[in-house]
């Protein structure tokens, strides 16, 4: 089939891990409400699930790729072999998980030699398993995406993250918003930025900026928008998203307007 794409072993290999934390996650899903729950932070929980589905894919990754190293949410830090290190963020919508609100996704990068070369983003309630690895393109299911077409910042939607209870930058972002309503179609804020860049690779959001996020939260979804023709940098312009911690992407048409907006430049 010319859209279906075939995956390579690497790839096999994450979506496999995903699938089995997946089932995990669904499963807890359907109880929530009975699930112990730990404050990490102001507005920042960790549950039962999460660090189940987190030990899943170290253990599934691990005996797939022993030499690899980590970088984990939960967990931290895990040394491998000094060029290859898995991102993951097994529970990326952990309020909306713990709310029951059915829109959340595991994420899984791998960073060779400091570039980031595959991303894997599953929403398992949906079933949707995004997938691409640098040169080949990016996938939802099997079927190959694109970035949205569209080249009007009236006719656009964009999406984003709201900084909420122990999170900076309220006023700024504030400003952001603003700007970006006087001139789109509107702003969604649907709590998961992995699947806010999984959206834009797919086309259904026009473009994303959000600030204060870690590499778990937006690793994969850089390497899908990039290869689904997309283009990705920090606020700033640069190319240091994992280190900022920000975050912008759209299509060719509208990154320089969106920016604009966003970074408060005429």
């Amino acid at each position: 089939m010319k859209n279906m794409a075939r995956r390579s072993a690497l790839i096999n290999v994450m979506v496999a891990a995903a699938s089995k934390a997946g089932r995990a996650l669904v499963r807890d899903f359907g109880e929530v409400e009975q699930l112990q729950v730990s404050k990490k932070g102001p507005a920042d929980f960790v549950s039962i699930a999460d660090t189940k589905a987190e030990k899943i894919l170290f253990q599934e990754l691990q005996k797939a790729r022993p030499e690899f190293g980590f970088l984990m949410e939960e967990q931290g830090a895990i040394e491998g072999d000094g060029e290859h290190c898995w991102i993951i963020d097994p529970l990326d919508g952990t309020s909306n998980f713990l709310h029951g609100i059915p829109h959340f996704a595991i994420s899984i990068a791998l960073e060779k030699a400091g570039e980031l070369v595959a991303g894997v983003i599953y929403a398992p309630i949906q079933d949707e398993m995004f997938w691409a690895e640098k040169g080949q393109g990016a996938f939802l299911n099997g079927r190959r995406l694109r970035v949205s077409g569209r080249n009007d910042m009236a006719e656009s939607l964009f999406a984003t993250g709201v900084p909420f209870l122990g999170r900076p930058d309220h006023e700024l972002f504030l400003k952001q918003l603003a700007g970006i309503m006087a001139v789109t179609a509107g702003v969604r804020r649907f709590g998961s930025a992995a699947l806010d860049l999984a959206y834009v690779a797919a086309g259904r959001f026009d473009g994303f900026w959000e600030t204060g996020i870690k590499p778990w939260d937006m690793a994969a979804g850089i390497v899908l928008v990039r290869e689904a023709g997309g283009f990705v940098s920090d606020i700033s312009g640069k190319k240091a998203m994992l280190d900022t911690g920000s975050v912008i992407c759209a299509n060719e048409h509208l990154i320089r307007p969106l920016s604009k907006v966003v970074t408060h430049k005429d």
